[in-house]
Formats: structure tokens, C-alpha cells, sequence
């Protein structure tokens, strides 16, 4: 079979075609990457200010234990130093 002027011209455009909805293809594929790369950056940035809350309520955590161990070791020693002036250990 011979390739014929009418052939060719149809082949080049069933090509066209094709190529014509690749790059539609490509197009759309472009714009929803770039949304979900929106979507993603909002994502991070509710991620992070959380994050950021949850590390502001771990050092309120961390210093109230530190001041309770603080208070505790004052009054061991206290209680030491009763001992030790009265020179008794009751009970």
C-alpha cells in the first residue's frame, strides 16, 4: 500500500491532533499542580502556627514543672534544717 498525498496529509493530521491534546493535557495538569501547590503551602503554614502553639504550651509546662521541683527542694531542705536545729527526728 502506498502512501499517498490524502494518507499523509490525514496522518499529519491525526498527529496534530494528538499533539494538540497533549498539550492541552499538559496545560491542565500545570494549573492543577500549581493549586495544589497552594493548597499545600496553606496547609504547611496552619501546620507550623499549630505547631507553634503546641511548643508555646510545652515551655508553660516545662517551667511550671521547674518551679514545682524548685518549691519541693525548699521545703526538703527546710525540713532538714528543722531537724538538724532541734536535733530529733519525731516518730
Amino acid at each position: 500500500m502506498a502512501w499517498t498525498d490524502e494518507r499523509l496529509d490525514d496522518l499529519a493530521g491525526r498527529m496534530d491532533a494528538g499533539f494538540a491534546r497533549t498539550d492541552q493535557e499538559l496545560r491542565e495538569l500545570r494549573r492543577e499542580v500549581w493549586g495544589s501547590r497552594t493548597e499545600l503551602k496553606g496547609d504547611i503554614e496552619g501546620l507550623r502556627a499549630e505547631l507553634k502553639g503546641d511548643i508555646e504550651g510545652l515551655r508553660t509546662v516545662m517551667l511550671r514543672f521547674g518551679v514545682a521541683i524548685v518549691i519541693c527542694l525548699a521545703g526538703v531542705i527546710a525540713t532538714l534544717i528543722g531537724v538538724i536545729a532541734t536535733g530529733s527526728v519525731s516518730g
